[in-house]
């Protein structure tokens, strides 16, 4: 995609305070709102509570794409595998790995051709996840996203969601200027991208454009132009 500045920027789901993504690792420990909602929870709650992981993920390598998750300990690498493939990857059912340590987390099949470092992604994320942890993750290992999952802080107490992941901020997504004109980019031509530094339009210039089948969608994710990726890049929950 375009070269876009280093440092995006996104609003703190609790408090809606705009900061960078290091800033908002940084601010979700003692945002006064996120507290109130956590006290809030455990008011609420009718069980024991759980280990809580405060993870950050972003794209390899501009770290312009980035979300802020809280996941429950409780939950598996599978939720977290379906709740990227939702928000951010998902096109064509590809298969996706998680590498921790010496161990690869990925879709087991019985079909002989598993590995002895591979593992299924149907365990506990408590059993895994420790603070200062990074893991890198790839979806579809044809035409790769490669994401960092770095775990920022643990806390024990109740989720705020009876989901088993909660989306505490993302990057906002500023689309660059249209390639004809100076409106907001909400296309790209696939086509265009192998050749030439700009492949952006804007609806009506993307309507007019020559290479009508490779025109795709411009969303707020780091797989977009890659395969069939069209979004909405959107959360699931």
């Amino acid at each position: 995609m375009t070269e876009r500045r280093q440092q995006s920027r996104g609003d703190c789901g609790y408090c809606g305070r705009e900061m960078t993504r290091s800033g908002l690792a940084r601010h979700l420990k003692t945002c006064t709102k996120r507290l109130e909602t956590q006290t809030a929870a455990a008011a609420a709650a009718k069980e024991r509570g759980q280990l809580l992981y405060h993870l950050q993920v972003q794209d390899a390598y501009s770290g312009y794409f980035w979300l802020h998750l809280e996941m429950r300990g409780d939950a598996t690498l599978e939720a977290l595998d379906q709740y990227l493939r939702a928000i951010w990857l998902e096109c064509c059912g590809h298969l996706s790995q998680f590498e921790i340590g010496p161990q690869r987390y990925t879709q087991i099949f019985e079909d002989g051709w598993s590995n002895d470092n591979e593992r299924s992604m149907e365990v506990a994320v408590d059993r895994l996840f420790r603070p200062g942890m990074e893991i890198p993750y790839v979806y579809d290992f044809g035409s790769s996203t490669n994401l960092i999952i770095k775990v920022v802080d643990q806390r024990e107490g109740q989720p705020t969601t009876p989901h088993p992941i909660a989306l505490m901020a993302r990057n906002k997504f500023e689309p660059p200027s249209c390639m004809e004109c100076d409106e907001p980019a909400t296309y790209i031509c696939t086509e265009c991208m192998y050749e030439s530094d700009r492949y952006e339009f804007c609806d009506e210039h993307a309507e007019e454009h020559e290479h009508e089948e490779y025109i795709m969608a411009l969303v707020n994710s780091p797989r977009t132009g890659v395969c069939g990726y069209s979004g909405p890049a959107l959360p699931p929950y």
